[in-house]
């Protein structure tokens, strides 16, 4: 918030004794123009309450940063799944992360629109991996992600997936320690989503992670794995 500073007026009374004086006051130089101040506020955003409908034992974060990775939204049209809306409200979201079948170290990502009309989600959500215990959450892993920055709309009623890879290589040695959770913030851009709607996923008991990659928002799931393989190696 700017401060808007006042500078004072400085009136000088002079008064001269003598005959034939008058008392005269003198003012500020009308010369110098006073130039006019803005003031400028902005609002903290409330925190939203975290979805309901997540898996047993993921809980709403106070410790974990921002997750980042993803591009910037670039404008706010789709990328194909229906007419542009509002960016999602996190209390129309029902989040969910699920093991997808057939590949152990891939998860899918699910966020359904439980709102009325349609709603707009960054390219891909906000994801990094981390520790559920650890304090200093700085560094969490950071998924490689595919190219991808428009907004995806997601129509009312339906859903939205991404697919996460967390071992791509499969390797069994050389993994990261200790990573045991996935942090979810649906809309990656912190204008329509504040940070307290991160939600935690937590990873099965020795996992294995290793260069995690992540695709973008597809109306389907075999889309959005499909997305997956486009990320860089």
């Amino acid at each position: 918030m700017s401060v808007r500073h006042r500078r004072p007026l400085l009136a000088t009374v002079v008064l001269v004794a003598g005959a034939g004086l008058a008392l005269t006051a003198c003012g500020p130089d009308n010369s110098d123009p006073v130039a006019g101040a803005t003031a400028s506020a902005t609002g903290a955003a409330s925190a939203a309450p975290a979805a309901s409908g997540a898996p047993a034992g993921s809980h709403p974060t106070t410790h974990a940063p921002k997750p980042s990775g993803t591009g910037r939204p670039s404008g706010g049209t789709s990328a194909g799944t229906g007419a542009a809306g509002s960016p999602c409200d996190i209390q129309n979201l029902s989040i969910h992360m699920t093991p997808r079948s057939g590949a152990p170290t891939q998860y899918v990502i699910d966020v359904k629109n439980t709102g009325g009309s349609a709603c707009t989600l960054s390219a891909t959500p906000g994801v990094d991996l981390g520790n559920s215990t650890a304090r200093d959450q700085s560094k969490n892993l950071k998924p490689i992600l595919a190219s991808g920055t428009e907004r995806f709309t997601v129509p009312a009623g339906k859903n939205a997936y991404v697919a996460i890879d967390v071992n791509p290589s499969g390797a069994t040695t050389g993994t990261v320690p200790g990573i045991n959770e996935v942090n979810v913030l649906a809309d990656d851009d912190d204008t329509n989503m504040p940070l307290a709607n991160i939600q935690n996923f937590p990873l099965p008991a020795g996992a294995k992670v290793l260069d995690p990659k992540m695709g973008v928002y597809r109306a389907g799931v075999a889309e959005a794995v499909a997305s997956l393989a486009a990320a860089p190696k």
